[in-house]
C-alpha cells in the first residue's frame, strides 16, 4: 500500500511541475517575473489539489491494490 502512495505522489507531482513549467513558457512575453512565478505557483498548487484524488485510485487499480486477501 505504501508503494501505491509513493508512485501516485511521483506521478501527480510530476504532472503539476510540468503544468507550472508550461505556464512559465506560455507567459514569457508581457509579464513580470513576479507575476510569472506567482501564477506558476498557483498552477502547481491547484494541479496538485485536483490530481491527488484522481491519480491515486488509478494507480491503485493499475497495481491491483483493490484485491482482497
Amino acid at each position: 500500500m505504501k508503494r501505491v502512495g509513493f508512485i501516485s505522489a511521483i506521478i501527480y507531482t510530476g504532472i503539476s511541475v510540468l503544468a507550472a513549467g508550461l505556464f512559465l513558457v506560455a507567459t514569457m512575453n508581457g509579464y513580470s517575473l513576479v507575476e510569472r512565478f506567482g501564477g506558476a505557483g498557483w498552477i502547481f498548487l491547484l494541479a496538485m489539489i485536483i490530481l491527488m484524488p484522481i491519480v491515486t485510485p488509478l494507480v491503485k487499480k493499475r497495481l491491483g491494490g483493490d484485491r482482497q486477501p
